[in-house]
């Protein structure tokens, strides 16, 4: 609800009306606004009997996934960034001021954290297109867990780089740093020696280079070097993934514990907060670190090389997905 209000004073947040009028909405169809970590009042006792909760218990404001993977990573203080690959996936930290990119389609929020900003954008696609390319190569299934298991498998006997095959995870358009309904991806570069353990390395390959795509942007706006990376989200699950994700953004990428469950765990230290429970400078030391993975100088080349490529390639076809895809965003 953020992108329709006037949020240039934390102190006093709105709906802003010019932006209704603009975007068409009802004012009268929008719930109102509540300050962050805001306590709504307590459990009503047929929400009580209907959850199996106890009547009475105090509730706490939600918030949206974003807002939530930001606490769930620990990266409460300014500038400490993190990277969530889900079905979408971000690169975010909190920003001492308020500040909006329109050319790369981010913006510094009202954070779930009271009086503070949080640097918000989204990619469209990331992990949703592994999702996608298990279904395409195995549609009768592979094994526990949605086969991702077994695909990084697949993946890990492949070197660095795919021998060449990039792909562009722009499945459904982007979002940022391009705001760009009408792209599309696929891969590029193949060949006869392409397998499926490449597809499927290349897939992982693509969502991190899009990220460090973003990452340029990020840094730009908040004029500060992201350190480490703390990473949550079901792709964060993959030790492959995360150990691409740091050769790519050349950054130390700091594996947060269960990180499937990463809005679960920001939505109750964000209750917890509210209550009085625990300070919100206590967060970080809150959350667990799984593993950390260190950049390997070896990658460096081929990950700065296909970089190179994969902006490139958006560059070299924006035109072409325009004329391709009238009339499909």
């Amino acid at each position: 609800m953020h992108w329709l209000t006037d949020n240039r004073d934390l102190s006093h947040v709105d709906y802003h009306p010019t932006l209704l009028r603009w975007a068409g909405i009802d004012r009268a169809k929008l719930p109102d606004l509540v300050p962050p970590a805001s306590v709504l009042g307590p459990l009503l006792s047929a929400a009580a009997a209907d959850l199996g909760l106890p009547e009475g218990i105090p509730v706490v404001k939600g918030m949206p996934d974003l807002l939530a993977g930001a606490i769930a990573a620990g990266t409460v203080r300014d500038f400490d960034a993190h990277l969530c690959i889900g079905t979408s996936s971000w690169l975010i930290c909190h920003v001492p001021k308020k500040k909006t990119d329109l050319a790369h389609n981010m913006a510094s929020l009202p954070s779930p954290v009271p009086g503070r900003y949080l640097l918000v954008n989204e990619q469209e696609s990331a992990g949703i297109c592994l999702g996608w390319l298990r279904d395409v190569l195995f549609p009768d299934g592979l094994g526990d867990g949605g086969g991702f298991a077994a695909m990084d498998g697949f993946a890990a006997a492949v070197p660095p780089g795919s021998d060449g095959l990039v792909f562009l995870p722009w499945l459904n358009g982007e979002r940022s740093p391009v705001d760009d309904s009408r792209a599309r991806g696929g891969f590029v570069n193949a060949s006869l020696g392409t397998t499926s353990g490449h597809l499927i390395r290349a897939v992982l390959e693509g969502v991190a280079l899009n990220a460090r795509w973003l990452l340029g942007s990020v840094e730009r706006f908040t004029k500060h070097r992201v350190g480490s990376v703390a990473m949550v989200g079901g792709g964060a699950r993959s030790d492959l993934w995360a150990q691409i994700c740091a050769d790519v953004l050349d950054r130390p990428v700091r594996q947060v514990a269960d990180p499937q469950f990463a809005t679960a765990r920001g939505t109750g230290l964000h209750a917890a907060a509210a209550l009085g429970l625990i300070g919100w400078e206590d967060i970080p030391d809150l959350v667990p670190i799984a593993k950390v993975f260190e950049p390997d100088p070896a990658n460096r080349r081929v990950y700065d090389d296909h970089f190179r490529e994969f902006v490139g390639f958006y560059k070299a076809n924006r035109r072409a997905f325009a004329r391709m895809n009238r009339g499909h965003g």
